[in-house]
């Protein structure tokens, strides 16, 4: 279970965050949802350890992102795809994070073939397309055979195909009890693999809940609901 509660952050006059409280259940898809800058990427940053929230918690099956002995056993998490070493190979990236985690190298074997990344494994990332390094991306994640998955737009650069790939393995990982929390702008994509959405303007959690609930006496779609949400939002 991922719970974050009353979570805050800011740089200088700017609040990035502003007491932002959520959680995501095991067998779920949560959604989250928000315009550049809303505060998307900085609420995943303080979740993973990667910057320090002013107040609040946020943690994963009751601990700290920082406090995991082995934290690819726990969480997978892809934030930035474009971080990947771009002098190494495909399968030597696999292997060091295998190295790393503690995983068999057959791990990574598996996972190369799983994301399509087989025939192109030899080949520096540096060469590789969007897509595939979204792949990789994922195939990082997927590692350590992690319960829970931390997603920034795992769909960018993916083709119709790639889409409907990701959209089956996260909607297989939830099934087994897997908990998933995936950050979007793509929101059809997220309407038709979420479970519950959780969207966020300004800094702030704007609204949260299921799609049925979100829009039910609006009188609006998806897309109208966000607009309305998240035009004109400010920090």
């Amino acid at each position: 279970m991922i719970s974050i509660a009353n979570l805050s952050k800011r740089y200088g006059e700017v609040h990035a965050v502003r007491d932002v409280t959520f959680s995501c259940e095991p067998g779920t898809i949560t959604g989250f949802l928000g315009a550049n800058g809303a505060g998307k990427s900085t609420t995943l940053r303080m979740l993973t350890g990667l910057t320090r929230p002013d107040t609040g918690s946020a943690t994963i099956g009751g601990k700290a992102f920082t406090s995991l002995s082995n934290p690819a056993r726990t969480v997978g998490v892809m934030l930035d795809s474009s971080a990947l070493h771009v002098g190494r190979t495909g399968r030597e990236t696999m292997r060091v994070a295998a190295m790393v985690a503690g995983v068999p190298a057959g791990r990574a074997e598996e996972l190369l073939e799983a994301t399509g990344l087989a025939g192109a494994a030899r080949r520096r990332v540096g060469t590789y397309s969007l897509g595939m390094r979204q792949r990789l991306g994922l195939a990082l994640a997927l590692l350590g055979s992690p319960s829970v998955l931390i997603l920034d737009e795992p769909a960018n650069g993916l083709d119709p195909e790639g889409i409907a790939w990701i959209r089956g393995l996260l909607r297989e990982h939830a099934a087994r009890g897997g908990t998933v929390l995936l950050s979007s702008h793509l929101l059809a994509e997220v309407q038709a693999t979420a479970d519950r959405l959780v969207i966020i303007a300004g800094g702030r959690i704007a609204a949260q809940g299921t799609l049925r609930q979100l829009l039910a006496g609006t009188g609006q779609n998806l897309e109208e609901l966000f607009l309305s949400l998240t035009s004109g939002a400010s920090r």
